[in-house]
C-alpha cells in the first residue's frame, strides 16, 4: 500500500468517479483505475460500488477513507514543518478576478515564484462568480475573488478591499444618473446588485446600467462618452491624471469590494495554504503602497 493509492483513492471518493478524479490528478483515467484496483488487491475487499452516475463507497471504503484522511493530513503537517520550499515541485491552478489581475497579481506571482522556483502556475482570469464554481468542483486550487465563499470545506483569507470610485467623461460636468448609463461590473456581481438597488430606488426605472466583463473596457467606454462608471480607484487614477476621464459625486458612494484568498481547507493541502498567505502579503503590502 503506497501514499499515492490512497491519495488517488481519497480523490476518487472525493470526486465521486475515475474521470473526475483523473482530471482533478492530471493523471490518465487507466492510472487512477490500475492504483485502486492494486490498492483493493492488497487490502482484500472492495472500496467502491460501481454505477452509472459514478462510484459510491462501500463501508469498508468508508472505514479506509477515515483513516486515509488522517494519514494525509499528517503528511501536510510533514511537508509544512520540514519540507523546504525551493524544494516543492507541483502545480498551482489559480483564479484571479480581474481587478486584481490588473493590480497586485503581477507581485504576487513574482513573490510566488521566489518562494517556490520549481512551482508551475497556471492562471486563470475570470468573472468572481465563475471562479467560485471553479474552486468548488476542483478544477483551481487557489481563488482570489469577491468572497468569502461560505463552505465548511472552503478556508477564506481575508484581503485588503478595493475602493469604488465615480467617473465621468470630460465633457459631461453635471451627469443625470437617471438618464445617463452607468458603467460598472457585469451583472453576476455584488456590485452590479448593490448599483442596481441604489439607481431604481434613487432615479426610478429610466436609470440604466451597463455592465462589462472587462475593466479596461468599462473606463474607455466612460473616456469615449458613453456613459458614467462606477468602478476601482486604483485603477482609475491614470486616466484622470492623462485627463481622459474626471471624478464627480452623485452624493453617495458603493461599498468597497471586499477580495478573499480562497481555497479548499478540508483536505488540507500545505503548499496552497501557504500560498494564500503570500497572497495576503502581497495585497497587503500593495494596499498600503497604494
Amino acid at each position: 500500500m503506497t501514499f499515492e493509492q490512497l491519495r488517488t483513492f481519497l480523490t476518487v471518493a472525493r470526486m465521486g468517479g475515475v474521470r473526475k478524479a483523473a482530471e482533478q490528478m492530471n493523471v490518465s483515467q487507466p492510472a487512477v483505475s490500475t492504483r485502486i484496483s492494486s490498492l483493493e488487491t492488497y487490502l482484500g475487499t472492495e472500496l467502491f460500488s460501481r454505477g452509472s452516475t459514478g462510484v459510491a463507497l462501500t463501508r469498508k471504503g468508508v472505514l479506509l477513507k477515515d483513516h486515509a484522511e488522517q494519514i494525509m493530513a499528517i503528511m501536510e503537517r510533514i511537508k509544512g514543518d520540514v519540507m523546504a520550499e525551493d524544494s516543492i515541485s507541483s502545480l498551482l491552478r489559480l483564479g484571479v478576478a480581474e481587478t486584481v489581475a490588473q493590480t497586485w497579481l503581477p507581485d504576487f506571482l513574482r513573490e510566488l515564484h521566489n518562494s517556490f522556483p520549481k512551482l508551475t502556475i497556471e492562471v486563470s482570469v475570470d468573472i468572481s462568480i465563475n471562479l467560485r464554481e471553479m474552486l468548488l468542483d476542483r478544477s483551481l486550487d487557489l481563488a482570489i475573488l469577491m468572497g468569502p465563499i461560505s463552505e465548511y470545506s472552503v478556508d477564506n483569507l481575508d484581503l485588503p478591499p478595493f475602493e469604488l470610485a465615480w467617473y465621468r467623461p470630460i465633457h459631461l460636468t453635471k451627469p443625470d444618473l437617471s438618464i445617463t448609463p452607468v458603467i460598472t461590473y457585469n451583472r453576476n456581481s455584488r456590485p452590479h446588485r448593490e448599483l442596481t438597488h441604489e439607481l431604481r430606488g434613487r432615479y426610478g426605472s429610466t436609470a440604466q446600467i451597463f455592465p462589462t466583463n472587462s475593466l479596461s473596457t468599462g473606463f474607455e467606454m466612460v473616456a469615449s462618452g458613453i456613459g458614467v462608471g462606477i468602478l476601482p480607484a486604483v485603477l482609475g487614477r491614470r486616466l484622470v491624471e492623462e485627463n481622459r476621464i474626471a471624478t464627480f459625486d452623485p452624493g453617495w458612494q458603493a461599498t468597497p469590494l471586499s477580495f478573499t484568498a480562497t481555497y479548499i481547507g478540508e483536505p488540507r493541502d500545505e503548499l496552497i495554504a501557504r500560498a494564500a498567505r503570500v497572497a495576503q502579503k502581497v495585497a497587503r503590502e500593495y494596499g498600503a503602497e497604494a
